[in-house]
């Protein structure tokens, strides 16, 4: 079994922000940051082979329950940020701890992170520990 403390398992992205992406002031809305957020946990899944699909298919979804945001430095448009994600709970729920760094100058922009749960597709009730089949993704992950 895997023991949490030991386990420093991080992914992360290179993104460059759009126009799309800012306010009116020229900074990127407040809302976005979750998709840069998003894409950073995808590739952490994709990292312990555990993508969208493979979730779907083993019978469960991993809802969002909860999230949190501290906006440390406004993110221009057109500005290049690396977004890591980090897996710090899995054992009830998964934590992902996140952080937006100017890519170029390594200063931190914002950090958060969400939880989530599993959740049964046939029968839509909320697990109370994570699902053996992820356990047993982390496991493989580790010993490869």
């Amino acid at each position: 079994m895997i023991e949490e403390r030991k386990i420093d398992l991080t992914a992360e992205v290179i993104l460059t922000t759009s126009f799309q992406d800012a306010d009116p002031m020229g900074v990127i809305y407040h809302g976005n940051y979750f998709r840069f957020f998003e894409e950073s946990r995808r590739v952490l899944m994709e990292k312990i082979g555990y993508t969208y699909r493979e979730m779907q298919a083993s019978g469960y979804v991993w809802p969002v329950i909860d999230s949190y945001v501290k906006y440390v430095k406004a993110i221009p448009y057109n500005h290049q940020i690396r977004i890591t994600a980090t897996l710090s709970e899995w054992e009830h729920r998964l934590r992902v701890d996140y952080v937006i760094y100017d890519a170029q100058t390594g200063a931190r922009m914002t950090k958060g992170y969400t939880r989530q749960v599993a959740v049964t597709l046939d029968s839509q009730e909320m697990c109370f520990a994570s699902p053996q089949l992820f356990l047993d993704k982390l496991e493989s992950y580790f010993v490869d």
